[in-house]
């Protein structure tokens, strides 16, 4: 019995040993910081980094190396994955997450085109269910991964200003989906409600949904009409790349991705 007892005790140590050692790891991650050759491909990759306050930097690149650490990149289709591709996308994806306390806690990978890649969809019409092949720059799955075209993920990066940006709106999927389900509700911060949220965005979301049947011109992307999940995705991109536009046009959409975030883009120059 004594022996047992003995194990048991060996066993609980061996795990607060391994649990103490990766979150030293993991604070040592978190204050780390880039060389200046990968401060200067993040922003000959990203412009949006250009345009960040220096305490949001710091803050990135640590969330960078943490990110870079859990996550695999895999290329497809004959692509080699570069040091410049695993800078960009994680800079990118890090931006949802630098001052908040949300992080990608199941991703562990990601998969890389070269361009736009073909994905089956299933649609069901009563007892009907037919497959089709559609061409996609970007899928965020439950859990992982995420997938991309580096193509398009280069071009969106390069413009900063056109609300469109790939890489942005997957791992917008993948914030809203550390609910449980992507559903264009994520996680909400200590100083938001549900209730908030669910009044601003279903009649954001409505108000588009209107504008786009009437084929009347909207800010934010009429994709985002396909349902709430992905009007959550685009307003994350023109959140952070048109920010002043949609605090004009939508405030209190902004309002609201500004407590989630912890930012306020809008206030950031528009070129450093």
């Amino acid at each position: 019995m004594a022996l047992f007892f003995a194990f048991i005790a060996l066993a609980a140590a061996a795990l607060g040993v391994r649990h103490w050692s990766k979150r030293q790891r993991r604070q040592q991650l978190l204050a780390s910081t880039l060389t200046e050759e990968e401060r200067a491909i993040v922003d000959r990759h990203v412009t949006l980094m250009t345009r960040l306050p220096a305490d949001i930097r710091e803050k990135l690149e640590g969330k960078m190396a943490l990110f870079l650490d859990q996550v695999r990149f895999y290329g497809n289709n004959g692509l080699e994955v570069t040091q410049d591709m695993r800078l960009s996308i994680a800079a990118q994806a890090c931006l949802l997450v630098v001052n908040n306390d949300q992080w990608y806690r199941s991703l562990r990978t990601i998969l890389i085109y070269p361009s736009a890649f073909k994905s089956k969809r299933l649609n069901q019409s009563g007892f009907v269910v037919t497959e089709r092949e559609i061409a996609r720059t970007g899928e965020s799955w439950h859990l992982g991964p995420v997938i991309l075209s580096w193509a398009h993920s280069e071009r969106g990066a390069m413009n900063d200003h056109d609300g469109h940006n790939v890489v942005l709106h997957e791992f917008a999927h993948q914030i809203d989906d550390l609910s449980g389900r992507a559903i264009g509700v994520p996680l909400l911060g200590k100083n938001q409600s549900f209730a908030e949220w669910e009044r601003v965005f279903l009649k954001a979301y409505d108000e588009h949904v209107s504008a786009v049947e009437h084929g009347r011109k909207t800010l934010i992307d009429p994709y985002g009409a396909e349902g709430h999940e992905e009007f959550f995705a685009v307003s994350v991109e023109m959140f952070f790349e048109r920010p002043r536009a949609l605090q004009r046009d939508v405030p209190s959409v902004y309002r609201e991705l500004s407590k989630l975030f912890r930012l306020d883009p809008a206030s950031w120059p528009s070129r450093r």
